[in-house]
Formats: structure tokens, C-alpha cells, sequence
């Protein structure tokens, strides 16, 4: 999985063609390719494990194979709540298990720098519920603003402003961890 994603029109526009009409096996599959692997690391934030986060995703999508469904307008707003839903169904029914070390690589791309990896983890780790959500989905994801709001429930504008908050807090950590060199021009 790539770390840095930004919003891909083409992908929107081809989960658009699928609103509105009777999901085929071949749909379904094409789903998954753009959005199983920013789906699992959003589910890794509510399960124990990657092992249980492919396990939700897999579950959301064998429904959609098992059932004639009708896609919503946004499919990807759509699969992030069933994501989600799913996840938090798993994690209530295994609410004593102990929660996975911080050194459990969510992000599975083998070229990433694994300490590069671990600090964005840790960083993520340390956001709100809600900034995590509207980072990974944006970030990710690469789902619009109104997307997200869909999905989650809320105003557009609370959502950017996760968004914004979410990621000003990442940079701070992260430019702790990784300086960039760069002169301090304010003074001080």
C-alpha cells in the first residue's frame, strides 16, 4: 500500500457509472481493486490486526457478491460505512482482546522505509477518532470531502476541518521526527 494517495477523478468517475444499477461479479472485483487496500488500513484502525482488518473487508464485499445489490451514488462512501460497521461489529465481539503493539506494520508496501512507516503509524495512532477517519479516507482512500461526510454522518465543513486539524497534527509530529533541515525564519 502506497503512503501517499491524492484524489483520483478518474476512479471517482468510474464508481460513478456503477450507482444506481445491479452490482455484477466483475463490478464487484473492480471495487475492490481501487479501494481494498485503503479500506483494510481503515479498518486496521478499529480491529486488533491486518489479519482482521482484510477479514472485514473480505466479509463487505462477499455481501455485495452474495445479494443483488443496487449500488448508492457514492460506492465509496458506501463501502467505507459497511467497512466500518463491520469493524466495529468484529471489535465488540472480541472487546478483551489485548490491542496489537504499535510496532505491527499497518501499511503493507515491502519499499517502504520501515521506521518512515512505524513513525506515520504512531502519528495516525495519536489523532482523534474522527481526524484519523477523515485523514485516511481523504489520504488514502482519495475520497472527496462530500464522500466522507456521506459516510460518516456529518457536515462537509466538520469534515474538512478534521481534515485540516488531522493533518496539521501529523506534520507536527512527524517534522519532530523526521526535521527537515530547514531554518527556523520566525525568530526564533
Amino acid at each position: 500500500m502506497c503512503c501517499s494517495r491524492v484524489f483520483d477523478f478518474e476512479r471517482a468517475r468510474r464508481d460513478a457509472t456503477l450507482a444506481g444499477r445491479p452490482l455484477t461479479a466483475h463490478d464487484v472485483r473492480q471495487l475492490y481493486d481501487r479501494h481494498g487496500p485503503a479500506l483494510t488500513l481503515y479498518a486496521r484502525f478499529y480491529v486488533t490486526d491486518f489479519s482482521a482488518a482484510e477479514d472485514v473487508v473480505h466479509s463487505v464485499f462477499l455481501k455485495l457478491l452474495e445479494v443483488t445489490r443496487t449500488m448508492p451514488e457514492r460506492p465509496a462512501a458506501y463501502l467505507y460505512r459497511a467497512v466500518k460497521n463491520a469493524a466495529l461489529n468484529v471489535r465488540r465481539r472480541h472487546s478483551r482482546e489485548l490491542p496489537v503493539p504499535l510496532n505491527d506494520l499497518w501499511f503493507t508496501d515491502d519499499s517502504l522505509d520501515p521506521e518512515a512507516v512505524l513513525a506515520v503509524q504512531k502519528a495516525l495512532g495519536e489523532l482523534s477518532e474522527e481526524q484519523k477517519e477523515a485523514v485516511v479516507m481523504r489520504v488514502w482512500g482519495g475520497m472527496t470531502f462530500e464522500e466522507i461526510a456521506e459516510s460518516t454522518g456529518v457536515s462537509i465543513n466538520t469534515i474538512a476541518s478534521r481534515y485540516r486539524y488531522g493533518l496539521n497534527k501529523l506534520r507536527e509530529k512527524l517534522q519532530a521526527r523526521f526535521p527537515t533541515g530547514e531554518k527556523d525564519t520566525h525568530g526564533s
